[in-house]
Formats: C-alpha cells, sequence, structure tokens
C-alpha cells in the first residue's frame, strides 16, 4: 500500500515527534518562533492548527505575533479587534501581504474571535529599504515618531549570528553592498525580537509567525532575544520541502522542532 503523508516532524536530532509531543512542549515555554515557507498551505495550515491547539490549553494566556504586518499597522491591527472598524476596512489600511486571505485570514480571525491580543512586530518596509541602501547610519536621522517602530539605535550587527555569514555572500552573489543588505536583514530580526519582548510577559505564551530564515540554526530573531533576555524560553520550529520525507543531516539542529514536506505539495501564492 502507497501512503502520501503531507508532512513528517522531527525533533533537533532527527528523532520522529509525534505532534501531540511538541504540544506539550509548547504549552509550556514562553516564546514559539514558528518559522514558515511563505506560500506552504500545509506550515499554514499547522500555524492554525497550533494556535488553536494552544488557546485550547492556555486560553488568556496566548499572544499571537507575526512578521506579516508592519509595526505602524498595530493601530489598524487594535481597531479591528476592538470591533471599531469591520474586515475590508482593516484590509484596505493594513498592509496585507497578497496571500493574507488564505494564508494569515484564519489566524487573524480566531484571534479576533477569541480576543487573542495580536502583535505586528516587522519594521516598516520603507525603513528596512532605507538600510538596504545606505545602511544603519540614516536611521538616526529618523523623527522620534517613527523610531518607535524599530528597535532602539544602534542596532548591534554580529557576524556570530547563524546564517548572517551566509547573508553577506548572498548579497555579493547578487551585486549588492553585501554588508547593507546583511543590515536590512539584521534590522527586521532586531526589530521583530523587540516588539517580542515588549508584548511577553510572566505567564504568557507568545507564538510568532515568521519566515524560515529569520530564526534558522537559532540565529536572526531567536539570537536578538537571546541578546536581551537570556534567561527567555524560546522553542524554535523550522519548515523544509524536500523530495524524501526522511530526517536529512543538514536539518540537525537548525530547529528544535523541522517539519518536512513533500517538495511537490501544491502552492497557495
Amino acid at each position: 500500500m502507497i501512503d502520501k503523508p503531507a508532512y513528517r516532524l522531527f525533533d533537533r536530532n532527527g528523532s520522529a515527534v509525534r505532534y501531540g509531543l511538541m504540544l506539550e512542549h509548547l504549552t509550556a515555554t514562553a516564546v514559539v518562533l514558528f518559522g514558515e515557507l511563505h506560500i506552504n498551505p500545509i506550515v499554514h495550515w499547522l500555524q492554525f492548527e497550533v494556535t488553536k491547539d494552544l488557546f485550547a490549553r492556555v486560553k488568556e494566556r496566548l499572544i499571537i505575533g507575526a512578521e506579516m504586518f508592519e509595526a505602524d499597522d498595530q493601530i489598524i491591527i487594535d481597531e479591528y479587534m476592538a470591533g471599531m472598524i469591520g474586515h475590508d476596512s482593516f484590509v484596505a489600511e493594513a498592509k496585507v501581504w497578497k496571500n493574507y486571505e488564505t494564508d494569515y485570514r484564519p489566524i487573524m480571525e480566531f484571534a479576533h474571535d477569541h480576543g487573542i491580543p495580536f502583535i505586528a512586530t516587522n519594521i516598516p518596509r520603507r525603513y528596512a529599504g532605507i538600510v538596504a541602501r545606505e545602511g544603519f547610519g540614516l536611521l538616526e536621522q529618523l523623527m522620534d515618531q517613527a523610531k518607535q517602530w524599530i528597535a532602539p539605535l544602534p542596532i548591534p550587527l554580529d557576524l556570530r549570528s547563524p546564517t548572517y555569514h551566509d547573508l553577506l555572500d548572498l548579497g555579493r552573489a547578487h551585486g549588492m553592498d553585501a554588508e547593507n543588505f546583511l543590515a536590512a536583514q539584521a534590522i527586521k530580526d532586531a526589530t521583530m525580537a523587540h516588539f517580542i519582548i515588549r508584548n511577553v510577559s510572566p505567564g504568557r505564551l507568545l507564538v510568532h509567525l515568521n519566515g524560515e530564515y529569520h530564526s534558522r540554526k537559532f540565529g536572526g530573531i531567536s539570537w536578538y532575544l537571546r541578546q536581551s533576555r537570556p534567561d527567555l524560553n524560546i522553542v524554535t520550529i523550522t519548515s523544509v520541502e524536500a523530495t524524501s520525507l526522511d530526517f536529512l543531516d543538514e536539518y540537525r539542529d537548525v530547529a528544535d522542532y523541522t517539519i518536512v514536506i513533500p517538495r511537490s505539495m501544491t502552492k497557495t501564492g
């Protein structure tokens, strides 16, 4: 008999793990960094299931944060959650991603219906664009009102953060200013970490949705979180697509949990 599993789940050492066991682990932590493949339907389905199942266990302790919403959209999210504006107004005003309707709206609506705080954590893209072109320095010229939407300056940029060496190589390969390219990545990671720390508190559980690169190998967001809060209990999940659903050595120690999905899986965007 041929089986067609949609995914397999492994721990950081390659042992197969049941979903329920991972869920128990997530329930007992403070921050979950759920690294996604942006247009993979299995990842988005699992994000929704994790959100729903964690809420069933922790209720009002749950908070959701997301890279997919920029920090200056927080007031629009809050107005929608409070019922002050309708969904059409929310979509028109917020800078939602093109796959919002299929991939992020289910979690947004679940948060809306159950009174779960939803935090926009990403730097406004116009400021990330400045860094990509000019580096960190120009951010110092922003008005104080603008600076509230980014991590406090100056931003530490440390190549000890895993994957940042890879970004330098990627920037050079594409003919970019490699250091500015890396700085733009770092300002995103630092800002997401900043807003996670601002919103997590003792007894709460914050589930953060982000591209898998932002938390791979315990770098990126995870690295910045640990610089500010080395005591913070963080669990990371990553997602990969592969022709085989077996655990490969290259997945080892990339995250606490790895979701392996068939490369042939259909896409949402």
